[in-house]
């Protein structure tokens, strides 16, 4: 599903405009995107939470050469599914 597909279901069910969806969208996600840059967990009951992880340098490998490559430290967002979330995920058939 893309952000344009979430769009279409939630302005379908909410009896909203595309626009109007997009925008809800849009905002969520800035909303999101700002408290992680702000150091902030988001926690969604249900469905999960949204964190920073730091990452140390290592040593890694550039796969088309095979050079040793140095990778810098970094953060990193990390989401983690809730409990409910992964119930559901897991009880369905198929892939």
């Amino acid at each position: 599903m893309t952000k344009s597909d979430l769009a279409d279901r939630l302005a379908a069910r909410m009896h909203l405009t595309r626009r109007q969806a997009d925008a809800i969208i849009g905002i969520f996600l800035a909303c999101i995107t700002e408290a992680l840059q702000d150091g902030d967990k988001v926690e969604l009951r249900g469905f999960g939470s949204f964190r920073v992880r730091a990452r140390k340098a290592r040593r890694g490998h550039n796969p088309r050469t095979g050079t040793e490559v140095q990778v810098v430290a970094k953060k990193v967002p990390h989401f983690r599914p809730g409990k409910a979330l992964r119930e559901i995920v897991k009880t369905r058939d198929g892939p």
